[in-house]
């Protein structure tokens, strides 16, 4: 037998699997194809203060091993989410993490006073969407300030662990990783989408409706996998690899390369059975090798 539990701070997962937020929606549909409980941990789809209709359409534009996506956050608000979709994530037997988004400061921390309820395991900070317009005309994530702020003020109204999502479109993501944790984040998510944009040459138009959007899926897993390695040297919180992956071979690279966790996003639109083939095919990857758990092999890339 192997060990293929986790901890994320004090959140204890089964195994280190998760779901990516705005990819599973809030759980209820995929219920209905698999036992969710299942998972490692399930970030719900990213909740603001107010009901927030997203992006105009076209919003999907299929693009070479990728997805761009401008959804803009549409979602029920944070009311509605803790009337309406907590209660039935709760009967599930998985830590149940919450991605929030806000144009202010006082926003997030609103935000997790509210969450600070029965059935959230934890918060998800994302400062880092590309699909919608921030306060100050740019990411959060693009500023070591920001970060800092953001992360302790939010940090210190939390009852639960605090993950801060990180963008790859920095200068140097080192920089505003450590600003996170010297803000009091227990662990990291890395990283969100990438800005892009594609173009019809037909109309002359862009095909997303928002002109640019976010790049997921397989093109960017080589960049995932270079942040998650610059993080894990820089800091000494745990790491929640994502960005590309679609099986358990890239799973097992962000887990070598120092994520303690990984999570799926667009592989789920792909095949909804991902998660669950990527927990079984890095069970057989420790059997194999003789690891007795995935603790075992974070960060255990050699460089000589």
């Amino acid at each position: 037998m192997v060990d293929l539990s986790v901890n994320i701070s004090k959140i204890k997962m089964k195994n280190p699997v998760m779901v990516s937020s705005g990819t599973f929606g809030f759980g209820e549909e995929f219920s209905k194809i698999f036992d969710i409980s299942l998972l490692g941990g399930l970030v719900v789809k990213g909740i603001t203060l107010k009901p927030k209709l997203g992006n105009k359409p076209p919003r999907i534009a299929e693009t070479p091993s990728g997805i761009l996506n401008s959804i803009g956050l549409q979602n029920p608000g944070v009311k509605s989410f803790i009337k309406d979709k907590l209660p039935k994530l709760k009967k599930y037997n998985v830590p149940i993490l919450v991605n929030i988004a806000g144009k202010t400061l006082e926003e997030y921390v609103e935000l997790t006073k509210i969450l600070n309820t029965e059935g959230v395991s934890g918060i998800e900070v994302n400062i880092s969407c590309p699909n919608v317009r921030y306060e100050k005309g740019r990411l959060f994530a693009q500023s070591e300030k920001d970060v800092y702020n953001i992360t302790k003020n939010v940090k210190k109204v939390s009852k639960f662990p605090v993950i801060v999502k990180l963008s790859p479109e920095v200068t140097d993501i080192r920089v505003i990783a450590k600003a996170a944790e010297e803000g009091g984040a227990d662990a990291l998510s890395v990283m969100n989408t990438i800005t892009g944009m594609a173009i019809d040459i037909n109309t002359k138009r862009p095909k997303l409706g928002n002109v640019v959007g976010g790049l997921s899926g397989p093109a960017i897993k080589p960049i995932g996998i270079r942040c998650v390695w610059q993080v894990y040297n820089t800091v000494k919180i745990p790491i929640i690899g994502m960005g590309g992956i679609m099986n358990e071979f890239d799973a097992l690279e962000y887990i070598i390369a120092g994520a303690s966790a990984i999570a799926i996003g667009t592989a789920n639109f792909i095949e909804p059975f991902t998660c669950l083939n990527v927990i079984d095919g890095i069970k057989n990857y420790l059997i194999k090798n003789k690891i007795s758990g995935v603790k075992d092999l974070v960060g255990t890339l050699e460089i000589k």
